[in-house]
């Protein structure tokens, strides 16, 4: 057989199993041992085993469960609810401010926890609600939260990083590093964007008043909250901040690897939950670890198997072919950029951002270093563009999620008000592609210290 109608039937059972509804690990797994039997040496099954320890283990992993505890810890709590009540005292007063509240609740939840989907559900059950009863349209109010959710992958700790930078060989501190300026840039558009809508449906809905419309809408109702109110609220606020100074002062001040600053994240964030939320009892601590251990091994078993899955493709030509093919494109380094670009965005729609870093990266890797690419700065660009798979139809798993949250308001509106938030994100990839030192003054500056 062909290298060409391999590779083709091996993307073609790959698409099989995934949309098969099998669990993702057994599918990339399954592909990998059906191709094993089918075009390799019968003997080579004797490696499955070795090849998943061998990778499996790597002291860099350790990062994941830790960081999964850690936002297991503050999903599993009140923590989000109070995080967003502190905000939104101190920000009333800014037009939309309910929701650029929303926005940095997300924002500084998904430093904590670094997982999208915790990131909506902790702050959606609140915000959605909040803003529901102030007037906030239904479409911006799930959208905003749907949009801020994906800051969860790419605001430091990002679990997305880390498997990048396990798949591109790449600094995990750097990546890191990399990601903050763009999720500020992101968090700054967002906010923008929320003000310029409200303050639009806010002057609509006066102009219609003005002319004899419903006055007693909710959203030209003002708020207010006195100092006293607004300074008692510090207290909820202030652990947060004291967790991600910890976390950031120990990862960028070079005191910590990674995997020893999530675990420090893990420690402080547990011990928050447990003494401001009283979280102590085994009924709750069992929740947090039950939750951790779940989305850790499924986490594991898909790296163990895409590992796996990546092995198999070496050994049978078709990575080293396609990575062939890809360089010898007449498109050129922008050229080759959007092309890869679309290919991350189409695949997002359908596949979770796990499988396709660990599927596609590999692929990529020889091309993008063929032509130059700084694997640091596309990582974040690739990250981006994950989020936006997080959000876009048909599959995106936070509208779902926001769905789940707010089952009455029609899945149609979700979709429509996610749309000017994707809009926003192809807005940050173009800037960072003019503008790259957004994502990388803070590595170089780190790697020049």
């Amino acid at each position: 057989m062909d290298m060409l109608t391999l590779s083709l039937l091996f993307a073609a059972a790959t698409f099989i199993a995934l949309f098969s509804g099998m669990p993702i690990a057994f599918a990339v797994g399954g592909v990998a041992v059906v191709f094993m039997v089918a075009f390799m040496p019968l003997s080579s099954l004797a490696l499955v085993t070795e090849t998943i320890y061998a990778e499996l283990d790597n002291f860099t992993l350790l990062t994941i469960p830790l960081f999964v505890l850690m936002g297991a810890a503050i999903g599993k709590s009140r923590a989000g609810e109070d995080l967003y009540a502190s905000l939104n005292r101190w920000l009333y007063r800014i037009p939309g401010g309910l929701g650029v509240a929303n926005t940095l609740a997300c924002s500084v939840f998904a430093a904590m926890c670094g997982s999208s989907p915790a990131t909506c559900s902790a702050i959606g059950s609140s915000g959605i609600p909040q803003m529901r009863a102030r007037g906030y349209s239904e479409g911006l109010a799930t959208g905003l939260i749907a949009a801020g959710g994906t800051l969860g992958i790419l605001i430091p700790p990002s679990l997305t990083l880390i498997l990048y930078g396990l798949a591109a060989e790449q600094s995990i501190g750097k990546l890191f590093m990399a990601g903050v300026g763009p999720g500020l840039l992101l968090t700054v558009l967002f906010a923008l964007y929320v003000m310029w809508k409200y303050t639009k449906e806010k002057n609509a809905l006066r102009a219609a008043a003005a002319s004899g419309g419903d006055s007693s809408h909710a959203l030209l109702q003002d708020e207010h909250y006195t100092w006293a109110e607004r300074l008692e609220s510090l207290p909820r606020f202030a652990p947060f901040l004291a967790v991600i100074a910890i976390v950031m002062i120990a990862l960028y001040g070079g005191w910590a690897t990674p995997s020893e600053v999530a675990g420090i994240g893990a420690f402080f964030s547990l011990l928050m939950v447990m003494t401001i939320y009283k979280c102590y009892r085994w009924s709750d601590l069992k929740v947090i670890l039950n939750g951790t251990v779940k989305e850790s091994c499924m986490i594991m078993m898909i790296i163990g198997m895409s590992f796996l899955y990546t092995w198999v493709m070496s050994n049978l030509s078709i990575t080293q072919s396609a990575a062939e093919w890809l360089v010898t494109l007449p498109l050129g380094k922008w050229g080759f950029f959007v092309a890869v670009c679309a290919l991350l965005l189409v695949l997002g729609f359908f596949l979770p951002p796990v499988a396709i870093i660990l599927m596609v990266t590999p692929i990529v890797l020889p091309a993008l270093k063929a032509h130059g690419i700084d694997l640091i700065w596309f990582g974040v660009i690739m990250t981006i563009l994950m989020e936006m798979g997080l959000i876009h139809p048909p599959v995106g798993l936070n509208i779902f999620v926001i769905n789940g949250i707010a089952p009455d308001i029609p899945l149609k509106k979700i979709m429509w008000g996610v749309m000017p938030f994707i809009g926003l994100m192809t807005a940050a990839v173009l800037l960072l592609c003019l503008l790259p030192e957004i994502a990388m003054w803070l590595p170089n500056h780190y790697h020049g210290s």
